[in-house]
């Protein structure tokens, strides 16, 4: 009995280690078998034996690389992974990390979105709210064009329909997005946030912290 359960565990292991690899991957030739294997997944065992790997089980993530995906809105996460299955999204990281999923079904998709958004929200960091993220945020920059982030994101960061919860979100994750969403032709989806995202590195870094310091502590 014990060796029995001993090889199931080595089993789903081997099975795991598999799908992560061929995720890495992209879409080459060699990913072909294990893209067969993930497509006939149901969304659930996709996030218990893949997505979890790198976003966490609840979708809260421990590495900054990759983004919290607890409570994340449920639209907003379609959206995106339908651009990361149809190879819309070309930011580095996505790149690395998500192009192998082209053979993600509407199916999965909706699954996946309705499985992370229904987790309890990403949890906040605890540190010292940053003065002038906040102002950023709740006041935006008059003077550079840049609308309150507050305007789209919510009063809390929490978000809403196709736009992205913020609250609790990786400050380093944050700040990469921002610099990304400053480059169109790598989210054609978002250009027309481009402008309100025309911030400059250091304050791009302080409202990513203040948003990361948004919603229920840890």
């Amino acid at each position: 009995m014990e060796a029995l359960g001993t090889k199931s565990i080595f089993n789903r292991s081997r099975l795991t280690l598999a799908l992560c690899v061929g995720a890495l991957m992209g879409c080459t030739s060699t990913s072909e078998e294990t893209s067969q294997t993930t497509s006939a997944m149901s969304g659930i065992a996709m996030a218990d034996q893949v997505c979890a790997q790198c976003h966490g089980l609840t979708g809260e993530s421990f590495s900054p690389t990759f983004p919290k995906l607890a409570g994340q809105q449920k639209e907003y996460l379609k959206l995106q992974l339908a651009d990361f299955k149809d190879h819309a999204r070309s930011d580095k990281t996505g790149t690395q990390y998500m192009w192998g999923f082209n053979h993600l079904t509407q199916t999965q998709i909706a699954e996946l979105a309705d499985y992370f958004s229904s987790q309890s929200p990403m949890k906040a960091d605890a540190d010292t709210p940053d003065a002038r993220g906040e102002l950023i945020f709740r006041q935006g920059l008059p003077e550079a064009g840049v609308a309150q982030c507050s305007s789209c994101h919510g009063a809390g960061g929490q978000g809403g329909g196709q736009i992205p919860r913020v609250a609790g979100q990786h400050a380093a994750y944050a700040s990469r997005q921002i610099k990304v969403l400053q480059q169109t032709e790598l989210r054609p989806r978002d250009a027309l946030m481009k402008k309100n995202h025309s911030l400059s590195e250091a304050d791009a870094e302080s409202v990513a912290h203040y948003m990361a310091t948004l919603g229920a502590k840890k």
